[in-house]
């Protein structure tokens, strides 16, 4: 019984040529790659009216959507605020990060303020 390879055909018995053919055109320049730190990226921050009309897009769109959520940056630090309002009485039922803990971090960063003017 004689095998033959899958798909019916003979291998080639005829010797490989092992040089290869010279290259007749001139290798590409290498590419360059740029990396950026995405967090370095960032040069300036945006302004106060680019962040408040941003709200007031966000805030557009939601309410939409669910009329009683509420975004807004709390002013001293900086953070968002969520807050989920009662629309018949405005009174705020739920807020992330909660007021403790926007308090928290005020009073961690004027410590460490504190602990930096020391070392100064």
């Amino acid at each position: 019984m004689q095998v033959q390879p899958f798909g019916g055909m003979t291998p080639k018995t005829e010797p490989y040529d092992r040089q290869a053919a010279p290259v007749s055109a001139p290798a590409a320049p290498p590419v360059k790659f740029e990396t950026r730190n995405p967090v370095a990226a960032v040069d300036a921050e945006p302004a106060q009216a680019e962040v408040a009309d941003a709200l007031k897009t966000i805030n557009k769109t939601v309410q939409a959507m669910s009329p009683s959520l509420e975004f807004s940056i709390d002013a001293d630090s900086k953070r968002t605020v969520v807050k989920v309002v009662d629309m018949d009485t405005k009174e705020v039922i739920r807020q992330m990060p909660s007021v403790e803990a926007l308090e928290i971090a005020k009073a961690l960063d004027r410590l460490q303020g504190l602990l930096i003017r020391q070392k100064a």
